[in-house]
C-alpha cells in the first residue's frame, strides 16, 4: 500500500494528528508504508492562503521532508486520467488526486465521500 494524502489529510496531520481517523493515522504512522503529498495539494493549499481562505505560514515542502512524506509531482498521465473522469465530483483539486491515484496505485487518504465514487482504494481521513 502506498498513501497519497488529500490537503484536509495533510493539514490534519501537520496540525494536529490526532484530527485524522485512527486506521489513517496509523497507516500514516507506519514508516514501512511510503505517504505521498501531490504538488496538486501544495497548488492548492498556497492558493487557498493567497486568496485568504486558508490560514497557512509554513514551509510546506520542509515540513513534508521533516515528516517523511515523499512530493509526487503532476505528470502528464496524471492530467489525462483527471480529465477523463465522469464528472461525480466537480472539484478540480480533487479530480487531479484521484487521477494521480489511479495512475500510480495509490490509497487515497480522504474524507470526501465523493471521490470513493470513482473507484479508488480510500483510508478514511
Amino acid at each position: 500500500m502506498r498513501l497519497l494524502l488529500d490537503t484536509n489529510a495533510l493539514l490534519w496531520w501537520l496540525d494536529d494528528p490526532s484530527l485524522v481517523a485512527s486506521p489513517a493515522r496509523s497507516a500514516i504512522a507506519d514508516s514501512s508504508i511510503p505517504v505521498a503529498v501531490s504538488a496538486v495539494t501544495a497548488f492548492e493549499i498556497h492558493t487557498k492562503a493567497s486568496l485568504g481562505k486558508l490560514a497557512f505560514e509554513g514551509d510546506l515542502e520542509s515540513e513534508m521532508a521533516e515528516e517523511g512524506f515523499d512530493p509526487l509531482p503532476m505528470t502528464f498521465p496524471h492530467a489525462v486520467a483527471a480529465g477523463s473522469l465522469p464528472l461525480i465530483h466537480r472539484d478540480p483539486f480533487d479530480r487531479l488526486l484521484v487521477g494521480q491515484a489511479q495512475v500510480e496505485r495509490m490509497t487515497l487518504v480522504t474524507r470526501d465521500r465523493m471521490l470513493p465514487r470513482y473507484g479508488v482504494p480510500v483510508l478514511r481521513a
